[in-house]
C-alpha cells in the first residue's frame, strides 16, 4: 500500500510557535510608531500645554536661575569671570576650620549612627528581646520630633541653663556648665536624633531575609554571630550603603545641632554660611561653602547610585519564609544586649518625658534645678494660647506648612500624571529638573533665592521677593517637590489605564476622565502626601532663618532664639509647650497616613466608598480591580524619603 504524506495543515491551523517573529528593526519601527502617536497625543491635549507652560516657568524661574544667579554671584561678580571668592575662603581660618569640622561630623556619625541604627533595628526585629514592642516606641520618637525643636529640647535639659545642669550644680558646685556643648555634645544629639533612616528601611531590608536560609545555616552548625555575619548583614549591605551615605550628608550639612549646642568651638559650615550671608560683604564666601555642599552632596549621590547599579544583591527563595527572631543562646550575651538595649531607649526617651513634663513646670523651678508639686501649672498652656505675641509663631507655621503641602500636591497632580502618561525626552528632562531640589543642600536652595529675587526680576513681573512673605512658601513648595512628584507618579502608575480608556469610549473627555476617574484613585495617597508634608515643615529652621519675614516669625525660628543665652530662658516653658504641641500633630498625622495596624511604611487603605466612587465614574460593565495608593515610605526630611538628606538634627 503505497503512503502518502497528509496534506499542509491550513493557515489558521498552525502553532503559536511558528507565527513569524518581528526583527529588530520591525520592533523599533513599532516602538517609533507608538512614541510618534504619545507625541501627537500630548501636543493636542490642553491639559499638557498649561501644565508644561506652568511647570516650565516655575522650573526656570525658582529652579534654574537661582542656582545660576548663586554661580555667577560667586564666579562673576563683575561680569567677569573670578576665583577671588576662592581666594578669600582658603584666607579664611574660620571658614577653613568650619568645612573640616563638617566633615569630620559626616565622617563620625557615619560610624555612630550605623552601630546605633544596626543595633535598635536587630533589637526590634531580629532578636528575641523582651518588650522589643515597648523597645520601639522608644526608638521611634524621633518620628514624631526633630530639627530645631530636638536640639532645643536637649539645650534646656542638659545646656548651660538645663535642668540637669542646674540640678548637677546643686551636688557639684564647680561643674561647668558648658559641659553638654561642642564636638561631644553635637555628636551625641545628631547620632539619636538620625536613626530615623534606618528604622524605616533597614528593618524593610531585614524583612526581605529568607528565615529558610537561616535554618540550613543552623543545621549545619553556624553560630549566631556566624549568621548574623555572613547572612543577615551581607543581605542589608545595600541598604546600610545608601543609608551611609544619606547619614554622612545629614552630617555634612548639619545647621541646628552645631548651632544650638556647638558653642564657639565647634561650628560648621551650614551656621556658617547663615551668619557670611547676612553681609553682602561675606555673601560671595557663603555662596561658594554652598556651593561645596552641594558639589559633595552631588558626588556622594552619584557613587550611591553607581553602587547601586553594580552591586551584588542575594537572592532569596520565591516563596520566602517570613523570618521568625532568633533568640540568643549565650546567657551573658543576651544579658548585655537587654541591658544596652534598655539603655539607649532611655536615651530615646527621657528628653520626650522630660519635656512633656516642664511644659507644665514654672521656669524659676527649671532653672533652680528643684521640682515640688507646688512647680506644676497650667499657665504655660494659658499663655501659649491666650497670648498673641506667644501664640502667633505657631499659626505663622501652620498657615505656611499647610498652603505649601496643598499648592505642591495640587499643582503636582497634574505634572505627575502628565510625566507618567507621556514618556519622551522632553518629560524626562523635565523630570530631571524636577528633582534638583533633592539633591542640593537646604542652605544652598535658600541662599540662591536670596541672592537671586534681591532686586526686581523679570520672571515674577519685575517683583522683588526677597524680604517678602511668600519667598519662604516658595521655597518651602520647592524643597517638596521632588518627595511630591515620585510618590504621586508611583500613585498614577498604578492606575490600569484601561480605565481611562473605557472612559473615553463612553465619550468623556481627558480633562473629564482625569477628574472623575483618576483622580478618586488616587486622592488617598495624595492626601497622605499633604499630611506628611505639613509634618516636616511645621519646624522648619534650614529654609526659615535664610528667607523669614520679621512679622511673620515662623516657629523654628522663635524656638531658636528662645536658645540665645541667659536672657530669653523666661521663653523655656512656652518652648516646651511648642514642642509638645508639635509632636501631638505629628504623631496624629503619622497615625491618620499610616493607619492603627498597619505595617511600617504602608499607609492605610483607601475606604471602600472612595473605591465605590471611583469604580462608578468609570465604564458601565468594566471590571475595575480596587487600586490603593502608592506607599508613601519613609516620608520625612528628615521622614522624607525618597530618603532625602536634610537637616532634621
Amino acid at each position: 500500500m503505497a503512503l502518502t504524506s497528509p496534506p499542509p495543515p491550513e493557515a489558521d491551523e498552525l502553532p503559536a510557535a511558528a507565527a513569524p517573529v518581528p526583527d529588530a528593526g520591525t520592533r523599533r519601527s513599532r516602538r517609533r510608531g507608538r512614541g510618534t502617536g504619545q507625541a501627537r497625543a500630548m501636543v493636542r491635549s490642553p491639559l499638557v500645554w498649561v501644565t508644561g507652560v506652568a511647570v516650565l516657568w516655575f522650573a526656570a524661574a525658582f529652579l534654574v536661575l537661582p542656582n545660576l544667579s548663586l554661580l555667577g554671584t560667586t564666579f562673576f561678580p563683575d561680569g567677569q569671570f573670578s576665583v577671588r571668592a576662592v581666594e578669600k575662603l582658603l584666607g579664611s581660618e574660620r571658614a577653613m576650620r568650619t568645612l573640616g569640622n563638617s566633615f569630620l561630623l559626616a565622617i563620625t556619625l557615619s560610624i555612630t549612627v550605623n552601630i546605633v541604627g544596626v543595633f535598635i533595628v536587630l533589637v526590634t526585629q531580629y532578636f528575641r528581646v523582651r518588650g522589643s514592642r515597648l523597645l520601639w516606641l522608644g526608638y521611634a520618637t524621633t518620628l514624631i520630633y526633630g530639627g530645631i525643636v530636638l536640639a532645643a529640647g536637649y539645650n534646656f535639659i542638659y545646656g548651660r541653663f538645663g535642668f540637669v545642669t542646674n540640678l548637677a550644680l546643686n551636688i557639684w558646685p564647680d561643674l561647668d556648665r558648658d559641659w553638654f556643648s561642642g564636638y561631644f555634645a553635637v555628636v551625641f544629639v545628631m547620632t539619636f536624633a538620625t536613626t530615623t533612616n534606618h528604622m524605616l528601611f533597614l528593618s524593610s531590608s531585614l524583612a526581605k531575609i529568607d528565615f529558610a536560609s537561616i535554618e540550613a545555616a543552623k543545621l549545619m552548625g553556624a553560630s549566631t554571630w556566624t549568621i548574623l555575619r555572613r547572612i543577615v548583614l551581607p543581605v542589608m549591605r545595600p541598604m546600610l550603603f545608601a543609608v551611609t551615605v544619606l547619614t554622612f550628608l545629614i552630617g555634612l550639612g548639619a545647621l541646628t545641632a552645631p548651632l544650638v549646642l556647638g558653642g564657639p568651638d565647634f561650628q560648621t559650615v551650614a551656621p556658617l554660611i547663615v551668619d557670611l550671608s547676612r553681609s553682602p560683604v561675606t555673601r560671595d564666601i557663603a555662596a561658594l561653602l554652598a556651593i561645596v555642599l552641594g558639589l559633595a552632596t552631588i558626588v556622594l549621590l552619584a557613587i550611591m547610585n553607581r553602587a547601586e547599579k553594580s552591586g551584588v544583591y542575594f537572592s532569596v527563595a520565591k516563596v520566602a519564609t517570613p523570618i521568625q527572631k532568633q533568640p540568643i543562646p549565650n546567657p551573658v550575651a543576651n544579658a548585655v544586649v537587654h541591658v544596652l538595649a534598655y539603655l539607649v531607649w532611655l536615651i530615646y526617651l527621657v528628653p520626650v518625658v522630660l519635656i512633656v513634663l516642664f511644659s507644665f513646670v514654672d521656669a524659676r523651678s527649671i532653672l533652680a534645678g528643684s521640682i515640688t508639686l507646688d512647680s506644676f501649672t497650667l499657665q504655660n498652656y494659658i499663655t501659649v494660647f491666650t497670648t498673641p505675641g506667644a501664640i502667633r509663631p505657631f499659626i505663622v507655621s501652620v498657615v505656611y506648612s499647610a498652603l505649601a503641602a496643598v499648592v505642591v500636591v495640587v499643582g503636582l497632580l497634574f505634572v505627575a500624571r502628565v510625566l507618567q502618561r507621556y514618556r519622551n525626552p522632553v518629560t524626562s528632562l523635565i523630570e530631571y529638573v524636577l528633582h534638583i531640589p533633592w539633591i542640593l543642600p537646604t542652605v544652598l536652595i535658600a541662599l540662591g533665592l536670596v541672592m537671586t529675587f534681591d532686586r526686581p526680576n523679570g520672571w515674577v513681573g519685575g517683583a522683588v521677593l526677597t524680604g517678602t512673605p511668600v519667598l519662604l512658601l516658595v521655597a518651602y513648595i520647592v524643597i517638596k517637590i521632588p518627595f511630591t512628584l515620585r510618590l504621586l507618579k508611583a500613585a498614577f502608575a498604578s492606575v490600569p489605564d484601561s480605565l481611562e480608556d473605557a472612559s473615553r469610549i463612553l465619550g468623556a473627555k481627558s480633562l473629564t476622565a482625569f477628574r472623575r476617574v483618576i483622580i478618586p484613585l488616587v486622592l488617598p495617597t495624595a492626601a497622605a502626601i499633604t499630611a506628611l508634608n505639613f509634618n516636616s515643615l511645621l519646624d522648619d529652621y534650614d529654609a526659615a532663618i535664610f528667607l523669614y519675614h520679621p512679622l511673620y516669625k515662623p516657629l523654628g525660628v522663635a524656638i531658636q532664639e528662645s536658645t540665645r543665652g541667659e536672657n530669653n530662658l523666661d521663653a523655656m516653658p512656652i518652648t516646651f509647650v511648642y514642642t509638645v504641641l508639635l509632636m501631638i500633630i505629628m504623631g496624629l498625622v503619622m497615625y491618620f497616613v499610616y493607619g492603627r495596624g498597619a505595617s511600617a511604611g504602608t499607609p492605610r487603605r483607601p475606604g471602600r466608598a472612595a473605591r465605590r466612587r471611583a469604580a462608578s465614574s468609570a465604564a458601565a460593565g468594566a471590571s475595575v480591580a480596587p487600586v490603593d495608593g502608592a506607599t508613601a515610605t519613609g516620608a520625612t526630611e528628615g521622614h522624607d524619603q525618597t530618603p532625602r538628606r536634610g537637616g532634621r538634627a
